[in-house]
């Protein structure tokens, strides 16, 4: 009987494990699903910088983490665009850090965020960013806030899922709804024409784009980011 309750048990955690993977790898389920990694741990060899064909020293591989060492890395951006998908990733800021997450970006604008869409990263409790409630972390950047129970403290990792799908945007952070819209609807339109974005031409009207990650002069890191296209 005990034999039989120990085999039980080990193909029991033999499942489990197959099932899950580990950082920066896609379990069978995953790759049967269509998912993709964006970074396997290991290089940078999927992104480069804004308008630039290489990217950056100062973003490096560090313990199985894409790494803003310092200031002065650039944004960079993946090398494939992408139109309909869903987008998951890890993120930790240094205390009193800022930076974000670009979706639909292009190379048409000075700036990586000219026509992008920005998920937010920030430490809601020291970065000075934390006075409006629309730049705190997961949120879609001065149109949507994200509530106070999808916060995480700096120096901790947070989960991100990003789904567009027919100009639908969903955003999670840490299994939390933070952004549910539509993109080109009248609500947001009325929340562009509210924000800082009212006179950018462009802004929010791509249909593809590349997916981005800012520099904002603090070190950030990234990991287990991977996508499946719809």
């Amino acid at each position: 009987m005990k034999q039989c309750l120990f085999i039980a048990l080990t193909i029991a955690l033999l499942c489990i494990t197959q099932a899950q993977a580990g950082d920066n790898q896609l379990s069978k389920q995953e790759i049967a699903d269509g998912w993709v990694l964006l970074f396997d741990g290991k290089d940078l060899s999927q992104w480069r910088n804004f308008k630039q064909s290489d990217i950056s020293p100062l973003w490096q591989v560090q313990d199985g983490a894409i790494h803003l060492t310092k200031k002065g890395g650039g944004d960079i951006l993946t090398k494939q665009q992408f139109q309909n998908f869903s987008l998951k990733l890890d993120w930790k800021i240094i205390e009193a850090g800022n930076s974000g997450i670009f979706i639909l970006a292009d190379e048409n604008g000075k700036r990586i965020y000219s026509h992008a869409p920005e998920i937010q990263i920030l430490d809601n409790e020291r970065h000075s960013d934390n006075l409006v409630d629309s730049h705190l972390s997961g949120s879609l950047y001065d149109l949507v806030a994200s509530p106070a129970v999808s916060h995480k403290p700096a120096g901790q990792w947070n989960q991100v899922e990003i789904s567009l799908k027919d100009n639908h945007l969903l955003v999670k952070q840490n299994d939390i709804v933070t952004v549910s819209i539509v993109i080109g609807s009248s609500t947001w339109n009325t929340l562009v024409a509210g924000s800082k974005f009212a006179t950018w031409q462009g802004f929010g009207v791509n249909k593809a784009g590349h997916i981005g990650l800012q520099d904002h002069d603090d070190k950030v890191w990234f990991k287990n980011i991977k996508i499946k296209e719809h």
